[in-house]
């Protein structure tokens, strides 16, 4: 079997266009036993082949997919000529501080920076280099990453005053991770790239364990050369990335995918105060729900604490209803009605009103169990 297996492929309208399997020398895999292989890791989905069609014009696919699988006894870590040489990390949260703690121990240059200096403190540790602005770690670093908790914050730190762009010249790249909207993405880009410096947004589908565990999911958009030198960095942080073209289209799949899942927690929290309220177990309901068709990783993990009224924070709420509420806007933008994410956003907002804004998001619940109280 492969030490090290890694698949790259593109789609274009809808069927798979090229796929690379890579094994060690001297290691003969059949075309069988390699897609057996690739199906423990992608989704099963029927492949058309078709002849390639005569053009005078390149296609271009609409978006690419990296998708990678290590075995357990190799080091993520790809060749060090592939890595940018210096790297800035700029905001250390929940999720910015374990991203970039997997990228200082997989033996990157990391320079660091944070409003609160204390949270570089683990960092610098680690190794982590220190400077005191965004503008200054942009000005040492190749690229420079930023997880920003808001729109707001990530205009601030990138184009603000010592923001990052004063630091950006030609041949750096600046990667913005947070999850924004598609209008401050653009902002954002045009004042990178005014300095002559390359620009990716890359909002990260998980929350604080894939964080910590390098699992995350990136959807890019922007330049694709420094999609392409940043890869081996965003390989280090996460398990797959999709590049999606042009600036907007990852923050607004970020926020499509945000908006299910907010929805799918009200929903999922609704049914756990129905069974108990008829006189059923709950806690039953989360392994029925686990074995059938409905079942999601997110309900499995977040039900059990749900049901003792526990909600250790993965994803803030307030991020959750902020990410709703951009949702909204963007559907608003396309007249795309969606009544069902309107509704799961009030009761975030409730939840906010109860004092549960830095809670878990799935502290959603207890605006139902507000609402029930009122009626009773």
């Amino acid at each position: 079997m492969a030490k090290i297996l890694m698949v790259k492929a593109s789609y274009s309208n809808h069927y798979l266009t090229t796929a690379a399997i890579l094994s060690p020398p001297n290691t003969a895999i059949s075309a069988s036993k390699a897609m057996s292989m690739c199906s423990s890791f992608c989704p099963r989905r029927p492949i058309s082949f078709r002849a390639k069609p005569i053009s005078c014009f390149p296609i271009k696919p609409k978006f690419w997919v990296h998708v990678k699988a290590f075995s357990s006894q190799d080091s993520t870590s790809p060749p060090k000529d592939e890595i940018p040489a210096r790297i800035g990390f700029l905001g250390l949260g929940i999720m910015g501080s374990p991203m970039a703690q997997n990228l200082i121990k997989a033996g990157c240059d990391v320079t660091v920076w944070n409003r609160t200096k204390s949270k570089c403190d683990p960092l610098i540790s680690l190794g982590a280099t220190y400077k005191s602005s965004p503008e200054e770690v942009a000005a040492s670093c190749d690229v420079t990453f930023a997880m920003l908790a808001d729109p707001e914050s990530a205009v601030d730190v990138a184009c603000g005053k010592h923001g990052a762009a004063n630091g950006m010249s030609s041949g750096k790249g600046y990667v913005d991770v947070s999850t924004v909207d598609g209008a401050t993405s653009k902002l954002i880009s045009t004042h990178i790239k005014s300095t002559g410096a390359l620009f990716l947004e890359a909002p990260v589908s998980g929350s604080k364990k894939p964080a910590e565990d390098g699992q995350l999911i990136f959807l890019t958009a922007g330049d694709k050369s420094l999609y392409d030198t940043a890869g081996p960095l965003l390989d280090i942080m996460g398990k797959s990335r999709f590049y999606l073209g042009d600036v907007g289209n990852g923050a607004a799949m970020k926020l499509v995918v945000n908006m299910i899942m907010g929805s799918m927690m009200a929903s999922f929290s609704e049914g756990l105060l129905l069974s108990e309220k008829v006189g059923l177990d709950p806690s039953v309901l989360v392994q029925v729900i686990s074995q059938g068709a409905i079942s999601a990783p997110m309900y499995s993990m977040k039900g059990p604490s749900m049901v003792q009224s526990l909600y250790p924070t993965a994803f803030p709420l307030k991020h959750q209803q902020k990410d709703l509420r951009l949702a909204l806007g963007l559907a608003e933008l396309v007249s795309q009605p969606t009544p069902i994410a309107a509704a799961a956003n009030e009761l975030y907002k409730v939840a906010k009103s109860r004092g549960l804004s830095d809670d878990d998001f799935s502290a959603v619940i207890e605006a139902l169990k507000v609402k029930m109280e009122q009626r009773s």
